[in-house]
């Protein structure tokens, strides 16, 4: 059995206020900003949605990339509102669907499982490959490659085609969107086939 790490759900009110800070100057169009009750009550679902097959998530991101899990445990904050990033792991309150905010959750984790203590080195070669490859791409572009094609294998192996699809079409990036492409034309089996025969 490959071990996993626990992912820990955290709210931190200070966090949450400097984020509805930024959000109040930087949005134009401001969204009703959840409170920390909205933001705690949350939490508690999503925990719940992700203890159904989080385990069997992770354990699968280090089986089809050969990474192994470093971490005993991940922190994820979630906030109010916030674009999503990696490191500190940091996800909003997605009124819309629920399977989007674990959807965003897998995606920030195939980050961490790439950038973890040990697996950073492992990648250098991967990383040289796919810039070679790619160079006519944009960097955010070229990184998003191999990872987009590592999350096609777990939609498709615990959802299905349409959830894909779905996260697919609510992309706003012009670079995201052209990895999913490349991703989408070349077939994210042998993009993963490239990515685990140049690990270390």
């Amino acid at each position: 059995m490959i071990e996993t790490p626990r992912i820990i759900f955290k709210y931190s009110s200070i966090y949450d206020q400097n984020w509805k800070g930024w959000i109040k100057t930087e949005e134009k169009h401001i969204q009703r900003y959840p409170s920390p009750k909205q933001v705690m009550n949350y939490i508690r679902k999503m925990r719940r949605l992700w203890d159904r097959e989080g385990d069997q998530i992770l354990e699968e991101l280090s089986r089809i990339t050969g990474l192994k899990w470093n971490s005993k445990s991940i922190d994820c904050y979630v906030v109010g509102r916030c674009i999503p990033f990696s490191d500190p792991l940091t996800l909003p309150v997605y009124d819309r669907c629920p399977d989007d905010f674990v959807d965003t959750l897998i995606h920030e984790l195939i980050h961490q499982c790439f950038t973890e203590d040990g697996n950073a080195k492992r990648l250098k070669k991967v990383r040289g490959y796919f810039d070679r490859k790619y160079k006519g791409e944009s960097r955010l572009t070229r990184i998003h490659i191999p990872l987009h094609a590592v999350h096609s294998h777990i939609y498709l192996k615990f959802f299905d085609e349409k959830r894909l699809i779905r996260d697919i079409q609510s992309i706003n990036s012009p670079d995201h969107r052209k990895s999913w492409d490349i991703v989408r034309a070349e077939g994210y089996q042998n993009i993963l086939r490239e990515f685990t025969e140049r690990i270390k």
